[in-house]
């Protein structure tokens, strides 16, 4: 070697350059898991090579060291000590909650037991895997050449099933590692069902259906805010506790010990407790025996008759690992296996919705390119036999398949692959019975193109393809949680004392266009006749002024609607009580609401568990009914209520109780619309809704109603003149109307219907731009027919007008 042919390299920066190199390989292609199926390489590697032997659920039991065999000459060339462990492993129903590989034989024990040597177990996949390698032969995922490029190995498995969520892994890697809980697999498919449904779910709506992880080992999960910073962090810590029951005999008491936290060896916590014994750290103790069979877990502590259960549990508790802790790291690969990241809980299920979209669309793809080849053979065979006498005629006369092929093609403009499939064509097939298999599966192979390609070009239609994938994985594995969530005392606790120190009573919530909220109480106003001022309600800066104000519990929740149909939930009680003039607080404070938002309706609420439905209103004359349960678990962050157009806007919600109610819009110009209820269906949450109104130009819907026949609808203009009148004077025109005229508006002044109320036995507390509020008994204001003009309700200042209605019952209960 020449002096030339030497390069001088900086030993720390060879070293530095070759540590890197190291850590890349061991992040990507040994410790970590993939976030598409969930797997590490050599699990991967390890399924893969079972389905291509045919090892599947459905074939007999191999040797473990047949598989090994398979996997390390073919894919894994790390040695057979690394493949067996990874194959114990997921064949125990202790590491894994949903167990990858069906075994037979020793394959280790909870109490730390080594299996027994390959050469004596036996393995194949589980029904389960199987739901991980289906597709494969499909062209859905990428393959590459193996170490010695022998063969080919896919770069990852299609995963139907969402395995890095319902079995979770564990793994070291350099400078990093990952630790993820295994969760119940009919809460993750019922958690990515609604991140489908609705991509705006929050984490805490996703908690309401994932409670949180699922060991296979059962126990308590007893610590909330664990899970919930491993859910929007993804780095949390989960406490676990054990089983622990009293079992009474006679005179005889013992502890049962029937589930310990997971990843903990039974035999080395019997030793803690053994030595705890002996310590004289626990007393009153009469034996400790371990009875577990394969029925299931069974640790006895005997007691004596001075002993007491409850402190023996604690210490238990406080000084063995039968209160445990798993440490929560969602490290995964992503960007194709290439980057390790850290993610959410909703970051992870849209990886999978990603993938599965994916996989789906290849998949489709494929069906659809065997489809058109199979009509094109079809096609040509079609046309050879509706003229079989000429083809044969060509074909007897053809010195050579060669020629027939020629004629073939220049006689009917057949393709290659159409000659290749007449001349294969048996004779047994020129009969009319054949013909008409071949014309029907003509007609099947156009239906199935078509549905195909529907499919490829909406990916709608491919999320319902992955739901009803989620729904048919869960009837089929899904199981009841072993793993029960506490929740924590303190949380709750706290909860139960606050709602107690609040007395139960009605209070007015009064809010201002520059998004000022606060409760006063509704003793603050005494009963005006008709035509006074009022007193004033809160003091009001010269830009800011009321928009709404109603009358509500303490103990209410009170949904907050805006603008963008997004709706948040906040409770009664924690609105601050104010003064009659005070200015109110920034509901900012209460509410996270989004740059451009506008409240635009608030719904108390003091019972979910009802078959009530919401009423949703737009400025555009949009409708939509939706059941009141599905706002019920949701926390104050929001979710989406409707989905708006962007030149549109959310005006009004109301509960509807009463089936037989009708639905009642009300516009800007004097006009209302009344249709019956039944014209709407149900729709949930993230839809859009239907058209109510057909609005005349410069209109727009300012609210709606649910009324009766019976019922007086009371109208008020923002001039401050009001009227009422019966709804039976109101003709049913049916949805998506343009309505009748509601009530007679001085076009001169430039008057606009302000508000819509149903006119019941109450008072009215209305608020002006500039501040004032007036406490008006409704039966002060004179029934009349829909196109009167109506009488003067408040006397405005110069310059003011009618902004915000409210009502208050006469005894002072709730609306």
């Amino acid at each position: 070697m020449t002096s030339e042919q030497i390069e001088e390299i900086l030993l720390k920066e060879e070293m530095v350059s070759s540590y890197i190199d190291y850590s890349m390989s061991v992040i990507i292609g040994r410790a970590i898991p993939d976030v598409r199926d969930g797997l590490k390489p050599v699990q991967k590697r390890i399924i893969y090579a079972m389905s291509e032997g045919g090892w599947d659920s459905r074939s007999s039991l191999v040797k473990c060291a047949k598989i090994v065999g398979q996997v390390l000459g073919n894919y894994h060339p790390h040695g057979d000590s690394a493949i067996y462990g990874a194959l114990v492993r997921m064949g125990q129903d202790f590491s894994l909650r949903y167990p990858l590989i069906d075994p037979q034989g020793n394959f280790g024990s909870v109490d730390g037991d080594p299996p027994a040597a390959y050469r004596y177990t036996e393995a194949r996949l589980s029904r389960i895997s199987d739901e991980l390698i289906e597709d494969i032969n499909k062209e859905t995922v990428e393959f590459i050449p193996n170490f010695d490029d022998s063969k080919v190995e896919p770069v990852y498995l299609p995963a139907k099933l969402p395995n890095i969520l319902i079995n979770g892994t564990k793994g070291i890697a350099v400078g990093m590692a990952t630790s993820m809980p295994p969760h119940n697999l009919n809460e993750i498919c019922q958690g990515i069902i609604a991140t489908i449904d609705d991509p705006e779910i929050s984490i805490q709506e996703l908690m309401e259906i994932i409670k949180g992880p699922d060991f296979p080992t059962g126990g308590f999960i007893s610590d909330i805010n664990g899970i919930y910073n491993a859910y929007t962090t993804g780095i949390g810590n989960v406490n676990i506790r054990g089983n622990v029951e009293t079992e009474v005999k006679g005179e005889k008491t013992s502890l049962i010990i029937t589930e310990i936290p997971y990843l903990v060896n039974k035999s080395l916590l019997i030793e803690s407790i053994a030595k705890l014994i002996r310590d004289g750290v626990l007393k009153d103790i009469r034996d400790l025996r371990d009875e577990s069979d394969r029925h299931g877990m069974r640790i006895v502590i005997d007691l004596t008759k001075n002993a007491q259960p409850v402190i023996i549990k604690n210490i238990l508790f406080k000084r063995t690992r039968l209160f445990n802790s798993f440490n929560i790291i969602n490290l995964v690969l992503i960007n194709n296996g290439k980057q390790p990241k850290i993610l959410t809980l909703k970051e992870i299920i849209q990886e999978y919705i990603n993938h599965r979209l994916l996989i789906i669309k290849r998949r489709i793809e494929f069906d659809l390119r065997k489809a058109e080849d199979r009509l094109h053979k079809v096609e040509g065979l079609l046309i050879a036999l509706n003229d079989i006498d000429n083809v044969v005629n060509i074909i007897k006369k053809a010195k050579d398949t060669k020629e027939a092929k020629i004629k073939l093609i220049e006689a009917y403009s057949l393709s290659e692959i159409q000659v290749q499939a007449i001349l294969s064509m048996q004779l047994s097939r020129l009969t009319n019975l054949e013909n008409q298999k071949l014309v029907d599966e003509e007609k099947s192979l156009n239906e199935s193109i078509k549905k195909y390609k529907e499919i490829i070009a909406s990916e709608q239609i491919q999320l319902d393809i992955i739901k009803g994938e989620l729904t048919d994985l869960s009837e089929k594995y899904g199981d009841p949680r072993k793993s029960k969530i506490e929740l924590s005392g303190d949380e709750s606790l706290n909860e139960i004392e606050k709602k107690d120190l609040i007395k139960n009573e009605p209070t007015i919530v009064i809010f201002t266009k520059n998004q000022y909220i606060k409760r006063i109480s509704v003793e603050e106003y005494r009963t005006q006749g008709r035509g006074g001022r009022g007193k004033k309600g809160m003091t009001i800066r010269e830009e800011d002024f009321i928009i709404d104000l109603f009358v509500c519990s303490t103990h209410d929740t009170i949904l907050v609607f805006t603008s963008k149909g997004r709706v948040y939930s906040i409770k009664s009680y924690n609105i601050s009580l104010q003064k009659r003039t005070a200015r109110g607080k920034p509901i900012i404070n209460l509410i996270p609401l989004q740059p451009g938002e506008k409240i635009s309706s608030m719904i108390p609420i003091n019972n979910f568990n009802t078959n009530e439905m919401l009423i949703m209103t737009t400025k555009n004359g949009i409708i939509k009914k939706s059941p009141l349960k599905l706002f019920s678990k949701f926390r104050s962050t929001g979710v989406r209520a409707q989905r708006i157009r962007p030149d549109d806007e959310l005006v009004s919600v109301k509960r509807l109780s009463n089936e037989l109610e009708d639905i009642f819009i009300a516009t800007k110009l004097g006009y209302a619309i009344r249709f019956d209820e039944s014209e709407l269906r149900e729709l949930g949450r993230t839809s859009m809704g239907v058209k109510g109104a057909d609005l005349r130009e410069g209109d727009e819907v300012i609210d709606s109603l649910l009324v009766s026949n019976d019922e007086i609808i009371l109208t008020l203009t923002k001039n401050g003149y009001g009227q009422r009148t019966f709804v039976k004077e109101y003709r049913k025109t049916g949805r998506s109307a343009k309505g009748v005229i509601n009530i007679t508006l001085n076009k001169i002044k430039n008057d606009k219907v302000i508000a819509i109320k149903i006119a019941k036995h109450m008072d009215l507390l209305i608020g002006t731009e500039q501040g004032q509020m007036i406490r008006v008994p409704v039966d002060s204001i004179r029934i009349t027919h829909r196109k009167a003009k109506g009488v003067r309700v408040i006397k405005l200042y110069e310059n003011d007008s009618v902004i915000g209605i409210g009502k208050c019952e006469k005894e002072d209960q709730i609306s």
